[in-house]
């Protein structure tokens, strides 16, 4: 799971996943009926059809601060697409979300046997680390005991799956690894998905520290070419002592840019892809003759996430309220406005419209009810007015936003401002620096409301860390530290749970809780429609599937 900002490119939106299957794109409007679980937009094509060389220009939100993408700070979009870039991705998907192991790093991975359950990796030989040393069952070691949650020194943005590991060892020879587990886990592909180096995870300050702007040790056929702050730019070049099938492209270039931006740096020849999601872009866009339109199916939500750590939002009745005074369907009607799509709001947080298992989880916590908000803010002791208040205080909460969104995101919360005043709320929009708004605020708990978007969610169990129960100052993914015993009770059964039917039962009770709790507010998916260049191959709205960066190239 990613988080990130809704803005106009997918700033977890450059979150890497695609190049597998579809049809070639069209310059046409996207389809306005519901697009398939498994929709892609990529123009695949052939390697032979593909020119050797050149550099790919890609847009991201903002400058990189800690590529360790299991550390509590390193859940940003753009740093984890570039960290799986560079790092072992030992799991491929298609464009049906089923995972399969990437043979460069892994010739097999599989359960061989359930009782407890063990999982069999056979690594490739060949797979290596830029020091020099092979990939090992120390480096699956190294990531169990920093991820499990017993070492609370290690501040881990989730410990899901990990804590149900109860030993890592070596198999047959040094190519093979053994994971036990003390209880089945359903996700286990999840597990590794990128693999990490022992030599800079084996301790909490390697953990913590050493990824902070930087990429200590790589194992990939791309490797960090130059990281140059000053111009907010990170170039990743081809390795040449890379093993497996040489990528097309020389670079992948990707510049920090404002998203209000990023729109234009497209137009202008600038950058080589950008969203076409907010209705002024798709306009401009449609006709430019170098574009294609790209569509496809991602797992992709805009949420608003609710503070229950501090404040007046610590009252659940309070976050109920707030949760009847917001017109999801105002926001979605406004927010895909002019777009080829059925602009209706989400209803699940674990489950996207177009997905086996999707169902109406939100109840009366999901239908705009302004009587029964204002009801609950009385029950609270908040006394009517313009704004309510208790104790002499008025009832004002902020919306953190970043500087750097697009008027599509100001809008947004310009919306939910007025719905709010509509039952005393006081709602401040506070503007923060975008390089700021996920490191100080976002996941410091700097906020009452706070809005971005959870994408990728393929694997269930990767949203357990967002309804955790915070251990000290450790939140893990719930930054707005809202949880309780029974939500945790059932989704830690649902992770442990293989049978699929049964485990989708689960997720949907507990979202129901979620709801409940007042946790946060699931608006709409974020349709996956993009601009690339027309003669960019196997690029673009990969839907469900893994991006293989290594067959991106352009056209001859």
């Amino acid at each position: 799971m990613r988080i990130t900002l809704p803005v106009a490119v997918a700033a977890l939106a450059l979150a890497v996943s695609a190049c597998s299957g579809g049809q070639s794109p069209a310059t046409s409007a996207p389809p306005a009926t519901p697009l398939a679980a498994d929709a892609t937009g990529v123009n695949p094509q052939p390697l032979d059809k593909l020119k050797d060389g050149g550099s790919l220009r890609l847009a991201i939100q903002q400058w990189i601060t800690q590529y360790n993408s299991n550390q509590v700070d390193g859940t940003q979009g753009d740093a984890q697409a570039i960290t799986s870039l560079v790092e072992p991705t030992l799991f491929n998907t298609d464009a049906k979300g089923v995972a399969s192991p990437n043979t460069d790093y892994l010739l097999s991975a599989e359960v061989t046997s359930a009782s407890p359950q063990v999982v069999t990796y056979k690594l490739n030989p060949k797979a290596k680390w830029s020091d020099g040393q092979p990939l090992s069952y120390k480096d699956f070691k190294a990531q169990w005991k920093a991820l499990n949650g017993s070492d609370k020194r290690y501040l881990v943005a989730s410990s899901s799956g990990y804590e149900l590991v109860s030993d890592v060892a070596q198999g047959a020879d040094p190519s093979e690894v053994k994971v036990t587990f003390a209880e089945p886990f359903a996700d286990w592909q999840s597990l590794f998905k990128v693999l990490f180096p022992a030599a800079e995870y084996d301790t909490p300050e390697k953990f913590n520290k050493d990824w902070i702007e930087k990429v200590p040790i790589t194992s990939a056929a791309w490797k960090i070419g130059s990281l140059d702050k000053t111009s907010q730019t990170i170039t990743v070049v081809r390795d040449d002592s890379w093993w497996g099938a040489k990528p097309k492209l020389d670079s992948v270039v990707y510049r920090a840019l404002d998203p209000a931006a990023q729109l234009d740096a497209y137009l202008n020849k600038e950058i080589d892809e950008t969203s076409a999601v907010r209705t002024e872009a798709y306009e401009r866009v449609k006709n430019d003759p170098t574009t294609d339109i790209r569509v496809g199916a991602r797992w992709d939500e805009t949420i608003v996430l609710l503070n229950g750590g501090r404040g007046p939002l610590a009252d659940q009745r309070v976050r109920n309220a707030v949760e009847k005074a917001i017109d999801r369907q105002a926001i979605a009607a406004v927010t895909l406005k002019g777009l080829p799509v059925d602009p209706k709001p989400v209803n699940n947080h674990f489950f996207m419209p177009n997905q086996e298992g999707y169902e109406d989880t939100s109840g009366e916590w999901g239908k705009l009810d302004v009587e029964g908000a204002k009801k609950l803010l009385a029950d609270a002791g908040w006394a009517d007015g313009s704004p309510r208040t208790k104790d002499g205080k008025p009832l004002t909460l902020s919306y953190v936003l970043s500087a750097d969104s697009a008027q599509q995101q100001v809008d947004q919360a310009t919306l939910i401002q007025q719905m709010l005043a509509q039952v005393g709320i006081q709602l401040t929009i506070d503007k923060v620096p975008g390089n700021d708004f996920f490191e100080k605020y976002v996941n410091r708990g700097n906020f009452d409301l706070v809005s971005f978007r959870n994408v990728d969610l393929i694997y269930l169990s990767d949203a357990y860390a967002q309804y955790q129960q915070p251990d000290s100052d450790n939140v893990f993914q719930n930054y707005g530290r809202v949880s309780s015993p029974e939500l945790v009770d059932l989704l830690k059964k649902a992770q442990v749970t293989t049978d699929r039917a049964e485990a989708i039962k689960l997720y949907n009770q507990a979202d129901a809780l979620v709801w409940s709790l007042g946790h946060s507010i699931a608006l709409y998916q974020r349709p996956q429609i993009l601009a690339v260049r027309k003669d960019l191959a196997n690029f673009g709205a990969s839907g469900l599937a893994s991006e293989d960066m290594n067959k991106v190239g352009w056209m001859k």
